[in-house]
């Protein structure tokens, strides 16, 4: 949120704080209080505020003539103890006038504020010149370039020319308002806090001139819902539209807001001024003479001012008049009913809904404005009248006319205070310190809390009815304590606490950094996506998934629209993102959660997931690359998996998968606890991602526990390894990990690792076979083996495949 000093100041005199009210001192002031300054940034209604250009006076001025141009040597006094010598070609410049002068070093910009040059002392054609006399267009201040401006003034020289123009300055505050501080959402807001700190006076216009007028042109109100708990409003008849004067439109501007007519911009002005938002009516436009606010039957179609057709889903708070909607209530005006330049007659509206309404029909739409901003947080119902008399005052001076109809306020229920009891030693027990009973008082005073009782040990306070977000004693304390200042709130000197805090045996965060650092030195980039999709995509993986997907009931829009139930989505959608900027060699990972509805519980699973595409190796010169494959991941997958301290674990071919065209199940103790494959082209096709793509997605839950931040060690043996090769001719259905598992069944002792070196198929092996060149390394930690040991256990392995598996041994 920005807040313009100047328009700040409007509300409080800062320059009566200490340090003259400067941004920066506010700065400090206000993030204290909890409104945190994000920046602070400088304001110019001229490009380089006229930084440089001063009032002079021509002294004496002589004309000459270089080929066909003629041109004037002058002297010109800016103030300084010497004359300045300029030279100028405008056939207007004369000896005795007074005319603004751009001093050397001064910065030159065009008409969208971008540098052109800097002023320098020069020659022109033989002749010193030291600055340039202006014209309008070379100030910022008009178009005119038929010559130099002369001035109408008594100023003395070397006055800056800002000060003759009286230019404006102004420095814009960027305030982080967090969602409870609904009441600092304005200038007047904030301009509360600074009062309570340092106890300035507000101010505030006065609007008791504003009163009903005859009821010429009334507009009858109709509440219809109880999402509506005030409504006010008037006519005003032979305004003009036009144009704003220029300090509301430096108001606006300098908080990133387009002027757009006099009458439209102080709706605005109110909005960001007050906190009110309120809205202006082109009176001729409403039906019947009739307002109602109402519901509308699901599938109504409206046209808000943004000019989108959209179709209501029956909840929404609808303005209407006596024949259809006018606008969406606390969120955005319709197209037709809006100001125009031929506009003559308005109707004020201000109201005040109730929040969880303005935000149900904002996310229904996904439409966010200034008004719906405050209204979902909460306004000060209390301030609506004067909000609308203010920006009557407004109109009737700056567009004209006069007040038409009576003041309708629609207020059946006034609202009530909320009143919060407590005790002075209480508000110090959860502070930690003593803060005098007086001075808690005038703290809370100068936040306009009021005392309904108050004696030397208990009190009572209502609560500003524009402070929504304090209900409770808690609340209390945090309003006095950020009045009062955390940096007044000393440290002890020996911090202590009463109990003994039970650290987990496993670090979650430094396993995950462990594994975090080994992919990144092999080559991967971690991402971090959001876990909000559509819920389309679920549809196009449903054979993969167990559990119901989880709802978002206020989604921001259909493309956010469910918590996703699998890592593949956001993966593919980043693969596609890089590959269309040219960057197809990725090598990704990420630490998520999915989420899950079971019946009526809800899940979250967290999850490391790894995506591979493209080259495995970058290209050089001495080495052919390849592209990445199923093995390169699986190999990944093992090295992590003894990283983490794996069990022992089996595999389990992946059939009959929406997410896999082929892969694998690492299952320990038969629970799956990694999957990873290709996955389905068609798949991927549908996030724009046409080259193969590989994931594997581990239940970093289960893998957490296994993490050991221990190794156990053994001294590699003295003994040789032997290594067998066999050739088995088997099924195609038969995996290398039942070969494995065979192998392991038949020797459990010498066995050292199985591997795979060679794949065969062909028609002399006969229909539905293929051969495995698998290789065996044996080894005994305890003596050298020996042919007749080694012959024996090969022996033993083979007539193992061929019971188990119906292996045929090639010799």
């Amino acid at each position: 949120m920005k807040i313009s000093l100047n328009w700040l100041n409007d509300f409080i005199n800062t320059s009566e704080l200490p340090s003259k009210g400067s941004a920066e001192e506010l700065d400090v002031l206000l993030t204290n209080t909890g409104l945190e300054v994000e920046g602070i940034e400088s304001q110019e209604t001229i490009p380089g505020g006229l930084k440089g250009f001063v009032v002079g006076e021509v002294i004496t001025c002589e004309k000459f003539q270089v080929k066909d141009k003629t041109l004037s040597a002058t002297t010109v006094n800016v103030g300084q103890e010497e004359l300045l010598q300029i030279v100028c070609g405008a056939a207007n410049v004369a000896a005795g006038q007074k005319v603004i002068v751009a001093t050397p070093g001064t910065q030159l910009y065009d008409k969208e504020g971008k540098p052109l040059f800097t002023i320098e002392k020069r020659k022109v054609y033989g002749q010193p010149s030291e600055g340039m006399i202006c014209a309008e267009d070379e100030i910022g201040i008009g178009e005119s370039h038929d010559g130099i401006l002369v001035l109408d003034t008594q100023l003395p020289n070397g006055t800056p020319a800002a000060e003759y123009f009286q230019l404006n300055s102004d420095q814009v505050i960027e305030i982080g308002l967090t969602p409870n501080r609904a009441d600092a959402a304005s200038h007047w807001g904030v301009a509360r806090d600074i009062k309570a700190v340092s106890g300035l006076e507000i101010k505030l216009p006065d609007v008791a001139e504003i009163t009903s007028g005859e009821n010429i042109h009334p507009i009858q109100v109709i509440v219809e819902d109880e999402g509506c708990t005030r409504f006010c409003g008037l006519t005003i008849d032979g305004v003009e539209v036009k144009d704003s004067p220029e300090w509301l439109k430096e108001r606006l501007i300098a908080i990133g807001l387009r002027p757009i007519n006099n009458i439209v911009d102080i709706t605005n002005f109110i909005c960001h001024g007050l906190g009110q938002p309120m809205h202006a009516y082109d009176w001729s436009e409403i039906k019947g003479g009739k307002l109602l606010v109402k519901t509308l039957p699901k599938g109504t179609e409206f046209v808000t001012l943004d000019e989108v057709k959209r179709k209501l889903h029956g909840e929404e708070l609808m303005i209407c008049d006596a024949e259809t909607a006018i606008g969406i209530a606390g969120v955005m005006g319709g197209a037709d009913s809006g100001i125009k330049s031929k506009t003559t007659r308005v109707f004020l509206e201000v109201a005040h809904f109730r929040p969880e309404r303005i935000r149900k029909a904002s996310q229904l739409h996904s439409l966010k404005s200034d008004a719906s901003f405050r209204f979902e947080r909460g306004t000060d119902v209390e301030a609506k009248m004067f909000a609308l008399k203010y920006a009557a005052k407004l109109i009737l001076e700056i567009a004209g006319g006069k007040i038409t109809s009576e003041i309708t306020d629609f207020y059946p229920e006034k609202a009530v205070r909320v009143q919060i009891s407590s005790s002075f030693q209480r508000i110090n027990d959860y502070i930690g310190i003593e803060i005098p009973s007086k001075e808690i008082v005038r703290i809370l005073e100068a936040l306009d809390f009021e005392f309904v009782k108050n004696d030397e040990a208990n009190f009572e306070v209502l609560a500003p009815l524009y402070r929504v977000d304090v209900t409770r004693e808690a609340d209390l304390v945090e309003e006095i304590l950020r009045i009062h200042g955390l940096d007044n709130v000393p440290l002890s000197e020996h911090l202590s606490a009463n109990f003994l805090s039970e650290f987990p045996t496993i670090d979650k965060e430094k396993n995950q950094l462990k594994i975090s650092q080994s992919l990144l030195a092999k080559g991967f980039n971690e991402i971090i996506t959001n876990s909000l999709t559509k819920e389309e995509f679920h549809q196009w993986i449903a054979k993969d998934l167990e559990f119901e997907t989880v709802q978002i009931l206020n989604r921001l829009s259909e493309d956010l629209g469910v918590m996703r139930q699998h890592v593949v989505f956001q993966g593919l959608e980043t693969l596609a993102h890089n590959i269309n900027r040219r960057q197809k060699d990725l090598k990704l990972f990420e630490f998520g959660k999915t989420y899950h509805k079971k019946g009526e519980k809800y899940l979250e699973k967290r999850h490391l997931s790894l995506l591979v595409s493209g080259l495995w190796m970058g290209e050089t010169w001495e080495v052919n690359p390849g592209k990445s494959q199923f093995y390169h991941l699986f190999q990944l997958v093992q090295s992590l998996m003894w990283q983490m301290g794996s069990p022992a674990f089996d595999t389990e071919t992946i059939e009959n998968s929406d997410i896999y065209a082929f892969g694998l199940k690492v299952l320990v103790n038969k629970k799956a606890v990694i999957s990873l494959g290709l996955i389905q082209p068609d798949l991927a096709a549908k996030f724009d991602v046409k080259q193969e793509a590989f994931l594997a997605d581990f239940d970093w839950d289960f893998w957490v526990k296994q993490s050991k931040d221990k190794f156990v060690y053994q001294e590699i043996s003295k003994f040789p390894e032997v290594r067998r090769d066999l050739s088995l001719v088997i099924d195609k259905t038969v995996t290398f990990q039942s070969i494995k598992k065979t192998a392991s069944q038949f020797e459990k002792n010498l066995l050292k690792s199985v591997s795979i070196f060679d794949v065969y198929e062909g028609k002399n092996l006969g229909e539905g076979k293929k051969s495995y060149s698998v290789s065996f390394t044996l080894q005994d930690e305890q003596q050298t083996l020996t042919d007749k040991v080694i012959d024996s256990t090969m022996e033993r392995l083979m007539k193992g495949f061929e019971k188990d598996l119906g292996a045929v041994i090639r010799k």
